[in-house]
């Protein structure tokens, strides 16, 4: 098999989101000492290198000899700056598909939102994403490549990960999982520091429970009882919100840690008071987290954000009824780079 078959059809020989036991029995198969592995693992993971022809510490000749190995990463295809500073890109994987990504910045910190999927097969109603249909699951290492490319980018260390754009994570659990442990132990980010999310699909909390990570998993709840969660939300048909409750409560068990629960505000469809009081029985018995976010338009539904005083209203029955609660209007609203707005194209 050549390099450059190699390099098109078989994505176990890419050498991004392999750990430094596996870079460094690959280093010794092609005739290197064992320790040009850790000089090779230093390269991709700290350097961000593009090609084997960047890691100058190797001899030149074995370089040139391996220049088209396929490390793993992607390009640049398009990106936009949000007046906030918050960039999205485009980014171009090695089959020619494109995926997004967000880089959020902060004066403490550099959250990269990262996609999973090409596209989405959730189809939420209000979700740019799902409306664009889905091609394929990601990779590990082209999850861990969108959080490398930022960081470039920005020449600041990412501090967070969100698995919050294109696709749902647990759709690809067994990919996601393999990027988060890389991103943890090869990029160096702390696990708490890592946030998964999901609309819920069966049995999937719970298999992510078994890896006993200590990420954050963020469950995406956008409705306060079932026939308007099925209205916001098809695969709710299937997958009632009661069992997802149920789900999330035995994954508080397994691993002790806390749910964060994701709601999605639309003015007049799922924000009013009886919306309220309805999630705070759903909630009953969980020590949560609830993330209210405002509804981020896009061009193919009409719905509408609440204003500051409907918002307000919703969070002060979640308060009262002791549960936490935080308002995040999603950064990069200019850009089509907020909550529920990605999609694999400029417009």
């Amino acid at each position: 098999m050549t390099l450059q078959t190699i390099k098109k059809s078989d994505n176990s020989k890419v050498l991004l989101g392999k750990s430094l036991a596996e870079l460094t029995a690959w280093v010794e198969e092609h005739g290197q000492p064992a320790y040009r592995g850790k000089q090779l693992y230093q390269w991709l993971y700290q350097k961000g290198a593009r090609s084997l022809l960047d890691i100058s510490v190797f001899p030149k000749k074995w370089r040139e000899e391996m220049a088209d190995y396929p490390l793993g990463r992607s390009t640049i295809h398009y990106r936009s700056v949000a007046a906030d500073a918050t960039r999205k890109y485009l980014l171009r994987l090695g089959d020619g598909l494109i995926i997004e990504a967000v880089g959020i910045p902060t004066s403490k910190r550099l959250t990269v939102c990262v996609s999973s999927q090409v596209g989405c097969p959730m189809d939420c109603d209000f979700c740019a994403t799902g409306k664009g249909g889905f091609t394929r699951n990601l990779k590990a290492y082209e999850i861990v490549d969108q959080v490398l490319t930022v960081q470039e980018d920005f020449q600041q260390r990412v501090s967070n990960v969100v698995f919050m754009g294109m696709g749902e994570p647990m759709a690809n659990i067994d990919e996601v999982v393999a990027a988060v442990k890389s991103l943890n132990q090869d990029v160096g980010i702390g696990a708490r520091s890592l946030t998964v999310s999901t609309v819920g699909i069966p049995g999937k909390i719970q298999q992510l429970a078994q890896h006993q990570l200590q990420i954050v998993l963020a469950v995406s709840l956008h409705a306060s009882n079932q026939a308007l969660r099925e209205q916001l939300i098809p695969s709710a048909k299937k997958y009632t919100l009661d069992n997802l409750l149920d789900e999330c409560r035995d994954y508080v068990q397994v691993t002790g840690r806390r749910v964060t629960f994701e709601y999605v505000l639309l003015a007049g469809v799922n924000d009013l008071s009886e919306n309220a009081r309805e999630l705070v029985q759903c909630l009953k018995g969980f020590q949560a987290h609830v993330n209210l976010i405002p509804y981020n338009p896009i061009s193919e539904v009409d719905y509408q954000r609440p204003d500051k005083r409907r918002i307000q209203a919703f969070t002060d029955i979640l308060e009262e009824a002791n549960i936490a609660v935080s308002v995040r209007y999603s950064r990069g609203l200019e850009a089509d780079a907020a909550c529920g707005q990605l999609r694999a194209s400029k417009i």
